[in-house]
């Protein structure tokens, strides 16, 4: 929780400010009681309607001055409580950016986008609350009972026994609600997954008619929310009833001792009615900060879990800067004895793995769903790292890269086509911020996009909004693969990246990509055999192993896996069923 502090940077002033300010309201507070003591024992007993109007203009003063502070405090509490979390929401962003997928897979989008928007606003609520009142309630509380002692001893004993009962009773429930909070947050990401997957695969599910099951399993993770968050309120809400009751009896009290000491010509009337204000700013004060615990309660919770997140590290470390090297190497990537075992799987994903691809080939990757074909191509750029073996990319180890040169060295373009909120062009600049027009142009030529991006009315500046969704699944990836072309990669790997174009279209594709010429070298992951056979070489997975490796009239005769896939699609005598 430390490290969170560091966020207060630039907001020490306003954080200290506003405290000051409510302990100014607070003190003016203090004084009315005593105001209106007076008022009775000296104006009303008297008659003197002048010194009552003086005294009401006294009361009416202390009122502005108080709304005043009360007025500052509240705009320098505001201030620091949105700019920490701003910073805080600023550098959980960041840190996230650089968690590899490892971290990321383990600890799930959904409970990412919970703590970096739901969490952090109740750490925000929680700090403005803490920042007005952290002070102002126990001065308040605590300087009743000194003022008290100011009127007489004897009533003023009544503070001293029902301020203690109180902290108890408000800690107590404190103490047992502040776990069962993080559970509650927790919950919630529960409910954010369920809802997350169900918009995200809301096609799938109205395909296989999955619409009640799907609804039962939200409404469990649901309701099980909503029993956390009922008992927790439940216990929270003995905390209202619990200090009025214990405040009522202690100005029952205070009435009584104050009645017998009037009796006794030890006070006046006007300072019982001061010791029954005073126990009643108790009684709001404590009831203030009983909602103030509850809410930094929340947020103490909250924080932790963002904390959680802050202080994840990534496994994966990448070198500061590359040496100055060349490599007359040939092979532009190798495996050898490659294994990969993702964090929390029981077995490997792929298991000896070895092959080498030249500088300029074309490689093809293939086999059956689950056969880690994904898993394969994504050690190349180092999203994940190998259990064992060596990956190296133009003759060197990938762990002896920077991030910034291999990830500048191989482009990826995922199974899944993802364009970003902006423009066409705005979306083909990540692949290289200075290109020019017409680089953008070639790249979508070769991409076999540059004709609908024609027709679009505003061409290249057309608007793609999130996620891409005014374009089609083909359109969207051959944008996807012409970003990638943008960055002129040397290792060029397509993930099943044209699994929604049509026969031709794919055709034509591969022959753009092939006629590029250069050093690129280009891995091609498919189901199916018609968009790699034409590849240099064919890697055929199965199970995580190597089941085949040459080109496809090789594999043909030599690997019975490639050649069932091949059948499968194409028929027994070769032609497509």
């Amino acid at each position: 929780m430390k490290g969170m502090l560091a966020f207060f940077k630039g907001y020490r002033r306003e954080t200290v400010t506003a405290p000051v300010f409510k302990m100014l309201e607070a003190l003016f507070d203090l004084f009315v009681p005593l105001v209106m003591a007076d008022i009775v024992n000296n104006g009303i007993a008297e008659g003197n309607k002048e010194y009552i109007l003086m005294r009401c203009g006294l009361l009416v003063a202390l009122g502005v001055i108080g709304l005043a502070c009360s007025i500052f405090a509240q705009y320098f509490a505001a201030k620091a409580s949105v700019g920490y979390c701003s910073a805080l929401r600023r550098a959980l962003f960041s840190h996230i950016q650089g968690l590899g997928f490892s971290e990321l897979d383990t600890m799930g989008t959904s409970t990412l986008i919970t703590r970096m928007n739901s969490d952090i606003n109740q750490v925000q609520n929680g700090l403005n609350l803490f920042l007005r009142l952290f002070l102002r309630s126990p001065f308040i509380v605590f300087g009743s009972m000194i003022m008290a002692f100011t009127i007489d001893w004897r009533p003023a004993l009544v503070f001293v026994i029902a301020i203690p009962v109180l902290s108890a009773v408000v800690f107590g429930i404190m103490l047992i609600t502040m776990p069962k909070y993080r559970a509650v947050q927790s919950g919630l990401d529960e409910v954010t997954r369920a809802a997350r997957e169900n918009l995200s695969g809301v096609r799938v599910i109205r395909a296989f008619g999955r619409e009640e099951s799907e609804k039962n399993r939200f409404k469990k993770v649901n309701s099980f929310l909503t029993s956390l968050q009922l008992h927790v309120g439940k216990i929270s809400a003995v905390m209202n009833p619990m200090t009025y009751v214990i405040i009522n009896l202690a100005i029952i009290a205070v009435l009584y001792t104050g009645a017998v000491r009037v009796d006794a010509g030890g006070i006046q009337q006007g300072d019982v009615i001061a010791l029954v204000n005073y126990m009643s700013q108790i009684l709001i004060e404590l009831v203030k900060l009983a909602n103030l615990i509850i809410q930094v309660t929340k947020a103490a919770a909250c924080a932790g879990r963002i904390n959680d997140v802050l202080r994840t590290e990534p496994d994966m470390k990448f070198a500061l800067k590359t040496a100055v090297w060349s490599s007359s190497e040939d092979d532009a990537v190798r495996f050898s004895n490659v294994f990969m075992k993702y964090k929390g799987a029981s077995e490997d994903s792929i298991a000896d793995i070895s092959f080498s691809a030249k500088r300029g080939q074309t490689i093809g990757i293939i086999g059956g769903t689950g056969s880690g074909k994904t898993t394969l191509v994504s050690l190349i750029p180092r999203f994940y790292d190998a259990s064992s073996g060596t990956v190296s990319v133009m003759g060197r180890a990938v762990e002896e890269y920077s991030r910034q040169e291999l990830r500048g060295m191989v482009a990826t373009v995922m199974q899944k086509a993802m364009l970003f909120k902006g423009t066409i062009r705005s979306n083909l600049l990540w692949g290289d911020k200075n290109a020019d027009d017409a680089e953008l142009w070639r790249a979508l030529e070769t991409a076999q996009a540059a004709e609908f991006v024609k027709a679009r009315p505003k061409g290249l500046d057309e608007p793609v909004e999130q996620g891409g969704r005014n374009f089609s699944g083909g359109q969207k990836q051959r944008l996807t693969i012409a970003r990638a072309l943008v960055s002129k990669p040397d290792i060029l790997i397509l993930d099943d990246s044209a699994s929604a174009l049509d026969l031709a279209t794919d055709a034509a594709l591969r022959k753009a990509i092939g006629c590029l010429g250069g050093d690129m070298t280009v891995f091609i992951v498919s189901q199916r055999t018609s968009g790699i056979m034409h590849a240099d070489n064919i890697l055929v997975l199965e199970d995580g192993e190597l089941a085949g490796w040459g080109t496809h009239e090789q594999l043909l005769t030599s690997c019975p896996v490639y050649k069932e896939i091949y059948s499968s699609q194409h028929g027994a005598g070769g032609e497509t069923a």
